[in-house]
């Protein structure tokens, strides 16, 4: 189980990513959690490709957040990834968006990280 929290503002996000079998289940939230959006990302390994699709609740932001985390795991990985998002603050100014948007993405990058150490010493599991 790998967890990281930030604080974005009047916001804390959690990113949480939880190992199934051989795949990955990450959920990213804040504010007043939800689900917003559920991407599922593919590895190929003929192609040496990662590809995503994601289903968008009607009304929320979330999609690009789940698509691209899902492709990004999965292209690390080489598993397959389901990321589920959602992320909810009464009245969030533009500037306070990108803020959550950008550490969600470093959020990301930081899993990333840990499962490239984690999987050259055999702790990832």
């Amino acid at each position: 189980m790998f967890r990281i929290t930030r604080n974005v503002g009047r916001i804390e996000i959690v990113l949480e990513a939880k190992k199934i079998g051989t795949d990955y289940l990450l959920t990213l939230t804040g504010g007043r959690e939800h689900v917003g959006a559920v991407a599922t990302g593919f590895f190929d390994e003929k192609s040496q490709r990662a590809s995503s699709s994601v289903i968008t609740m009607p009304g929320h932001s979330e999609e690009q957040l789940a698509l691209q985390g899902a492709r990004q795991v999965s292209r690390a990985t080489k598993k397959t990834t389901v990321f589920v998002a959602g992320i909810h603050q009464d009245n969030i100014h533009p500037e306070e968006i990108t803020d959550v948007v950008s550490a969600a993405e470093e959020m990301v990058t930081e899993f990333i990280t840990f499962y490239e150490k984690t999987k050259i010493t055999g702790r990832n599991g």
